[in-house]
């Protein structure tokens, strides 16, 4: 896997077998609080048989472009809004400066319990879908404004987090039995880089860490004016032409935004602050490795799914009727099924995790349930669409395999994983992938939306001091990039 990759993580010449020896002597799996291995670093050769980490840190490897992120934290650390704010720039400096991943495992903590002021942000090598392997980690920042109106409307998910957690469909010795410090907020974005940018996430959960989750707790957003821009520059093509009925269309049409607001809610608070690894399994990425990254996704739609068709919903005041679950649920297997086929050529195998997760779950659920006619695959003509017949024995099955990925995930039950993914997540069926790249041609749609980030300038008074701040947005997407080629290429 790592020779065939394509990205730059790893030395010429470097193999999954070198890199696995590496880390079984380098990893103590006895450490009840682990550090993400691997995370900030690439693995080259400094000999001809010996491995070595080459950290990304001041100093070292990118360290010019690192040098120009801890200028910028610094003056942020100068304006911090509370003492939390500040103590957590600070310590991010710090690993920035050490590169210690010791270091990262304080700043996460310091960062989650930051919860106060109307300012956030997400900055580091956080997530590692780019690597083969799920060990690396690519860089990405999100600064964020909170949007109280919103956030006060959704905290009720974060206050019944245990509830969700007990009456989730889970084996008993996997539940969490105390869920710690979740915290939510619906945010509006300032401005994105690295692998948050241009097409962004619709939401985040951190830290990724499972130690920290059970001991520290978590902070999840959802990306609201991302959501909101997503949802306004669909369009009806897609829906129009993947949607079986008149009657899926119009539950759409009314229930849509708010069903995918709510399951990126869900996904994000409730799912992947779920569930518990027993005690002496080790972190997923080295019991569940390359595909742990899917199994976790997959885990977190499927915690989303399944109480989205749960009435506990219309008692907490978040929906009025279960029609915005059946709107979720509809989408779903049309996207995974369908529509997300759009951002692959044909005869290539799925790749990307999160396109994996979603067929993994759609997928399989149309194979479990097809004895009852849950999910029905129905021609019209040549063309393939797919029925829900049952939405409360589809919503069981959304329970079962969830129960399933956590046992795997509690467990490191790793040749269950692979199973699951590469039975259901990887392959495409090449007739249907055909016929939606081209039942998509004359809607013109893109398979990815991008974003173009607004530009700010400091207006300052005599003495420095900060009096405004002006935003611009004259740029269209290709003079931005060259500005920042222009402006901010650091690496060379």
């Amino acid at each position: 896997m790592i020779v065939a990759s394509a990205n730059n993580f790893y030395g010429e010449g470097v193999t999954l077998k070198m890199v696995e020896e590496f880390y079984n002597i380098k990893i103590d799996t006895l450490d009840p609080r682990p550090i993400e291995y691997g995370l900030n670093s690439s693995l080259e050769f400094y000999s001809m048989i010996h491995l070595k980490e080459d950290v990304w840190k001041s100093g070292g490897k990118y360290g010019k472009a690192i040098d120009k992120i801890i200028y910028n934290l610094e003056l942020a650390s100068q304006v911090a809004e509370n003492e939390d704010q500040k103590a957590a720039l600070d310590k991010l400096v710090e690993y920035y400066k050490t590169g210690d991943l010791r270091t990262w495992d304080e700043y996460s903590i310091l960062w989650a319990k930051s919860t106060d002021g109307d300012i956030d942000w997400i900055n580091g090598f956080i997530e590692t879908y780019g690597d083969a392997i799920g060990k690396r980690a690519s860089y990405e920042s999100i600064v964020q404004i909170t949007d109280f109106e919103a956030s006060k409307q959704m905290q009720v998910v974060t206050q019944n987090a245990q509830w969700f957690e007990d009456n989730s469909p889970l084996t008993e010795s996997h539940k969490k039995k105390n869920v710690k410090g979740v915290s939510y907020k619906v945010v509006q974005v300032a401005s994105e880089s690295g692998d948050a940018s241009p097409s962004t996430p619709i939401g985040v959960n951190l830290p990724n860490n499972n130690w920290i989750r059970e001991e520290h707790g978590s902070k999840s957003v959802s990306l609201g004016n991302i959501i909101a821009a997503y949802d306004k520059a669909s369009g009806p093509g897609m829906l129009e032409e993947f949607a079986h009925d008149e009657i899926e269309i119009e539950l759409s049409k009314k229930h849509g935004y708010l069903a995918g607001k709510l399951h990126t809610a869900l996904h994000e608070v409730v799912g992947h602050a779920s569930g518990q690894i027993n005690q002496g399994v080790g972190q997923p990425s080295e019991t569940l490795k390359n595909y742990a990254s899917t199994l976790e996704e997959a885990r977190a739609d499927l915690v989303g799914l399944y109480y989205l068709m749960d009435s506990m919903l219309i008692d907490l005041g978040l929906i009025t009727t279960l029609d915005v679950g059946k709107a979720s649920y509809d989408n779903y297997i049309r996207n995974g099924m369908l529509a997300q086929l759009i951002r692959i050529d044909l005869g290539n195998k799925i790749q990307e995790e999160h396109m994996q997760n979603r067929q993994l779950v759609a997928s399989w659920a149309i194979e479990k349930g097809s004895k009852e006619n849950v999910i029905e695959k129905v021609l019209k003509g040549d063309k393939v669409y797919y029925e829900i017949n049952d939405y409360d024995k589809l919503r069981n099955l959304f329970g079962e395999l969830l129960r399933e990925i956590q046992r795997i995930k509690s467990e490191g039950d790793y040749n269950a994983g692979k199973d699951l993914v590469e039975t259901y997540g990887v392959n495409v069926d090449q007739e249907v992938h055909a016929q939606v790249l081209e039942r998509t041609k004359p809607l013109d749609k893109a398979p990815y939306g991008g974003f173009v980030n607004p530009v700010f300038k400091l207006q300052t008074g005599d003495k420095g001091e900060i009096l405004d701040v002006i935003i611009e947005n004259n740029q269209n997407f290709v003079e931005q990039m060259l500005y920042y080629a222009k402006m901010y290429s650091n690496l060379d």
